[in-house]
């Protein structure tokens, strides 16, 4: 039985000519880059997110750098964030100039370890005053400790970018009541790359915020910092989110949760049948119904090499979210780290491994991915 990794022809079937009609009217309106689609997809994503306002870009990447250029991040800044991630998260930081510091993540959750960052701030007394910004990542559709890493943002008077690319509708129990991931920051970035949970039909990203200045000058930035026409107060970049995107994310929006409670539902099913010695997964750091599993994410304590090989074999699409812990990538090698630096998130990238999540997968797809796993490890 094949189960792809990701297959988003089940997700398109049923709203297959809600989205062509969507992509007719605008093409017939010929407004294909910003205008009046965008700006309806960014009220609802604001109201989504339940904050004031959203600034959709080109994609969640430039959904981070124009957040960080917003906040005029630049040379001889630091940006703390970890080095468990997608490689944006910290290659943003460094396009601009700015340093990469990284925190180890929670050995549990795979997140920003809160004690990690704290601890940062007491060893580095003398870069702190250099340090603009924490950047967060919501990894695999689970929130950071939030209302524990804006503590110390508090503390330090620093801002929070939240990368959010994986998170779209995740939500946090934070103790003034429960919040959506992209909300809890000073800025929050997502992605719509075709394999997030809200994907669009090529790229684009969306940055949003409460705070109605920093919105204007996102509005800007993504048009070569542009105010009003061909005058230009700041140089900023072509950040545009096309409208074609817009219009099918809109057909999309509505079906979004529907969408969380199958992953959580498939979610659920793994976490009852994967009951292999050495297999574990990241804990669920609030309760289920937090998380939206953009990725479900197994680590193997011995023999991911050969598990991925039974896998293949079996027509079981997996991969591996990361294989190469930022700090260890040659690029950034000019940061002074080596391996040993940051054990949980070496861990991580050498142990761990995604299975398909998808909310289409059938209970028969969910139980060949289970056996072939458990197959596999007892023959190890």
């Amino acid at each position: 039985m094949r189960v792809p990794l990701l297959d988003l022809g089940g997700q398109l079937k049923p709203i297959r000519e809600d989205i062509r009609r969507a992509i007719d009217e605008v093409v017939d309106s010929t407004r294909y880059v910003m205008g009046p689609r965008v700006e309806e997809f960014e009220r609802a994503i604001a109201e989504y997110c339940g904050v004031a306002h959203a600034v959709g870009v080109s994609s969640g990447t430039d959904a981070l750098l124009a957040a960080l250029m917003a906040l005029d991040i630049g040379a001889g800044d630091i940006v703390i964030t970890t080095p468990y991630s997608f490689f944006a998260s910290t290659g943003v930081i460094a396009r601009l100039g700015a340093t990469p510091a990284f925190v180890d993540i929670d050995a549990d959750t795979y997140n920003m370890s809160p004690a990690a960052l704290g601890s940062w701030f007491e060893t580095h007394r003398d870069d702190i005053p250099r340090v603009k910004a924490i950047l967060p990542i919501h990894l695999y559709g689970q929130c950071a400790d939030m209302d524990a890493i804006t503590a110390i943002a508090r503390e330090h008077d620093k801002y929070v970018v939240e990368d959010a690319a994986q998170a779209i509708g995740a939500t946090y129990p934070s103790a003034a009541g429960v919040r959506r991931a992209g909300s809890m920051g000073t800025l929050g970035c997502f992605s719509f790359f075709p394999s997030k949970n809200l994907g669009a039909i090529g790229d684009g990203g969306m940055v949003v915020t409460s705070d109605e200045r920093l919105a204007e000058k996102l509005r800007r930035l993504r048009n070569h910092g542009m105010h009003p026409k061909y005058h230009h107060d700041m140089i900023g970049g072509n950040f545009s989110l096309d409208a074609l995107q817009a219009a099918v994310l809109s057909v999309k929006l509505p079906h979004l949760e529907s969408w969380h409670a199958g992953r959580r539902e498939n979610a659920t099913f793994y976490d009852a049948h994967l009951k292999c010695a050495g297999v574990t997964t990241p804990a669920i750091a609030y309760e289920r119904e937090n998380h939206i599993y953009n990725q479900y994410i197994i680590s193997i304590a011995d023999g991911r090499d050969d598990l991925r090989e039974a896998l293949t074999a079996a027509e079981i699409g997996h991969d591996v979210y990361y294989p190469v812990a930022l700090h260890e990538q040659p690029c950034f090698q000019y940061l002074g780290y080596s391996r040993g630096d940051f054990p949980n998130s070496e861990y991580a990238a050498d142990h761990t491994l995604a299975l398909p999540i998808y909310a289409e997968l059938s209970e028969a797809m969910l139980g060949h991915v289970c056996a072939t796993i458990a197959s596999a490890l007892n023959a190890v």
